[in-house]
């Protein structure tokens, strides 16, 4: 019994090993952000994160443990041999999660969970953002690592679990190994405290990338894929009912719009332009060369100049967009149709008034459960990638942005009025691949970046342009509006508002008031409410206020990865779930800020569970 334990010691060190070496590679991919801390901070990482580090050695040691009980009786190879299949199955598993989980980070800013596993139904989408050479550079890097990891186990380990003879005290060998198996919930839990370990366990930080290194990305997706749909709230700052009244108080519905539109029933161009940053607009103190047409029509037009996007994705941008529904920090309402088709829904309002309706996107539908939330929407008409001839496939996503605008010009030549377009761009999409020669010279990834913006601000230029001259312009309401900013940087924090800061404009022969803009701070779930009182329909969207009406409070609220921000005239705060504290604040009363945002974040979340 003694050579067992003593070989399952060996095993689990054999882990410890690999957690220290993923935790290694993850600070060396990231060593922008690596550079910016001493060897002693980094160091830390590995201490405190050990913590996870040992809870999911925890979890691979059950079935070895267990599987000791049979080898009471039987002799031989078996065990030897079944834990050699186990632990290479474990060690490819564990190698694709820690090389993806390095690579993932320099876009999302966090660990990885389970929500890239989400994305695996529809996998050519999936890998779409990234070039060919990274694709192999990815899968060479897994096979490597993979590979010398089962060397090392095959040359110390697994030859320590060869040939072991049947326990003569089996009835004292069988009990050991029983109490043995259980007790691995101790390390499993992190301790014998109160509360199980989890991943804010682990952070002892003011630095966020230290904080995340600490955390072992395999145990990370392995917690968020058996917690992904929670039953209660965790996100439970305090009594329910004083957190509904505030979020009652910031969406105030009270008060008279001031009227921008010459019509109440104009026709409706939505255009939800991918990863459109606020940065880089001129008129938001970007470069002025980047988007010149967009420039040139925030001059016929209203722009909403303290815009945010309510999520990082596109996914949670649509239920924001068409149904005043913000994004959840974790969740994807998109992804659940059973309760995202219960959501108040922008369209089927308008659709009841007799617009006519149709949804563009020149990208696959199933991505992200896409066609689940536009049929739900009830859009009388749907074109996709399916609508194109595979010739015109020249984008990785499907077919780019001018393919996608000129066929929808040809068919709006006749058009039946009222009605309400909604327009899913998708060239300025990593790996911003578009087709034209750079205007930014460089082959960097935020030079590339301004090209794909480049093109697509060209492309839409000329669709507006063509636009102008037809009989139905001068009742139609165009708005332009990003899904969502994009972290082009390491440098950019994952809660940066930088990266949420968006555009939002107005223009069209409906507008009746040009060249002003709107200051007042609101966010992408704000749109239908603000929308609808100018055409003097009801609606109920409850998380949103009107930017139009002087009573409406002034604030926008964002979420990230298991955490919230909120943003106020006079303060603003970045809230991180994990670690249970303000990992950014600024302004005369960011404790406000905190309240409210929590107030709100506690509000959405109990209303997502019960749809």
């Amino acid at each position: 019994m003694k050579k067992r334990l003593i070989a399952l010691s060996y095993y689990a060190l054999f882990w410890l090993f690999f957690f220290i070496i993923a935790r290694l590679f993850f600070i060396s991919v990231q060593l922008h952000n690596a550079f910016q801390n001493s060897i002693g901070e980094l160091l830390g990482t590995f201490w405190h994160g050990s913590a996870l580090d040992i809870s999911t050695i925890g979890y691979y040691m059950i079935l070895p443990v267990l599987f000791s009980v049979p080898g009471v009786f039987f002799s031989g190879k078996w065990y030897s041999i079944f834990l050699k299949c186990y632990t290479y199955i474990l060690i490819v598993f564990s190698s694709i999660i820690v090389v993806s989980d390095a690579n993932l980070y320099s876009y999302w800013g966090f660990r990885m969970d389970y929500t890239p596993m989400l994305y695996l139904k529809t996998p050519g989408e999936a890998m779409a953002s990234v070039t060919t050479m990274k694709l192999v550079l990815f899968f060479v890097t897994i096979i490597l690592m993979s590979a010398i990891f089962i060397f090392i186990y095959k040359r110390l380990i697994g030859n320590r679990f060869g040939g072991f003879e049947r326990i003569r005290f089996w009835w004292a060998a069988i009990p050991f190994f029983m109490v043995l198996c259980g007790a691995l919930i101790i390390p499993i839990r992190g301790g014998f405290g109160v509360a199980p370990i989890n991943a804010g366990s682990v952070y002892f930080s003011k630095k966020m990338f230290l904080n995340h290194s600490a955390i072992n990305a395999i145990w990370n997706v392995g917690t968020s894929a058996f917690t992904q749909k929670p039953v209660k709230n965790p996100y439970e700052f305090g009594d329910l009912a004083s957190a509904s009244a505030i979020v009652d108080t910031l969406t105030n519905k009270k008060g008279i719009p001031e009227n921008v539109l010459n019509s109440t029933r104009p026709n409706i161009i939505i255009f939800v332009i991918e990863s459109f940053s606020g940065y880089l607009i001129g008129p938001l103190g970007g470069d002025s060369l980047i988007t010149p047409n967009f420039n040139r029509y925030v001059k016929e037009g209203i722009l909403f100049s303290n815009f945010y996007a309510s999520g990082t994705r596109t996914d949670k941008a649509m239920p924001a967009i068409l149904d005043g529904y913000p994004a959840q920090p974790a969740q994807s309402i998109i992804k659940e149709p059973k309760k995202s088709q219960s959501l108040p829904s922008l369209v089927k309002i308008l659709i009841e008034q007799g617009y006519n309706s149709s949804f563009w996107y020149g990208g696959e539908i199933n991505f992200a459960n896409f066609n689940s939330f536009v049929i739900g929407s009830g859009f009388n008409t749907i074109i996709t990638k399916n609508n194109f001839d595979p010739v015109n496939y020249n984008s990785k996503w499907g077919v780019h942005d001018h393919v996608l605008l000129n066929t929808l010009e040809d068919s709006m030549k006749t058009v039946k009025e009222p009605f309400i377009n909604v327009v899913l761009t998708l060239s300025s999409h990593e790996p911003f691949e578009v087709p034209m020669e750079p205007v930014f010279q460089g082959g960097d990834n935020i030079s590339k970046y301004k090209n794909s913006i480049y093109y697509t601000d060209k492309s839409l230029g000329s669709f507006l342009d063509w636009a102008k001259k037809t009989d139905w312009w001068k009742n139609t309401l165009v708005i332009m509006v990003a899904d969502h900013g994009a972290r082009i940087s390491s440098d950019m924090l994952n809660y940066s508002q930088m990266i949420f800061k968006i555009p939002m404009l107005w223009i069209g022969g409906a507008v009746s008031k040009k060249g002003i803009r709107i200051e007042k701070l609101g966010s992408q779930t704000d749109i239908p409410v603000t929308l609808l009182n100018q055409l003097r329909i009801n609606g109920s969207f409850p998380f949103a206020k009107d930017l139009l009406t002087n009573e409406s409070k002034s604030f926008a609220f964002y979420t990230f990865n298991e955490g919230f921000g909120f943003i106020t005239d006079s303060s603003s705060v970045a809230y991180d779930h994990k670690s249970k504290k303000l990992v950014f604040e600024e302004g005369k009363s960011p404790e406000s800020a905190e309240r409210d945002g929590k107030a709100y974040l506690q509000v959405l979340f109990n209303d997502y569970l019960k749809r």
